[in-house]
């Protein structure tokens, strides 16, 4: 069996990568959405296409999904702590174990 305090240990940075991703996220999403409302720099061949609602629809759902997936990873990240978590209580415990079958 591997050992669960590294098991522990790799988890929890895992989980920690993954807290992360949101923090480097919202910056970026909120300036996407911003420009999906301003998309002017299509000038007249947004208008001669009519594409602009299309791209406006597009970012709109490109950004839900983002956000989507954001929540996605928190989650994950909450499932393996608390696994992370697991993991560490199962090495006390069977370090209690060890010891008290020493004793």
């Amino acid at each position: 069996m591997a050992d669960p305090g590294k098991e522990a240990a790799s988890m929890h940075k895992a989980a920690t990568g993954l807290w992360a991703v949101g923090h480097h996220t919202t910056k970026p999403l909120q300036e996407f959405k911003s420009a999906s409302y301003d998309l002017d720099a299509l000038g007249a061949l947004g208008s001669l296409l009519g594409a602009k609602s299309e791209i406006e629809e597009g970012m709109t759902t490109l950004s839900e999904l983002t956000k989507q997936l954001d929540d996605e990873w928190e989650a994950e990240a909450k499932l393996i702590g608390e696994i992370s978590d697991a993991f560490d209580l199962l090495d006390l415990l069977l370090a209690a174990q060890a010891r008290a079958k020493k004793g």
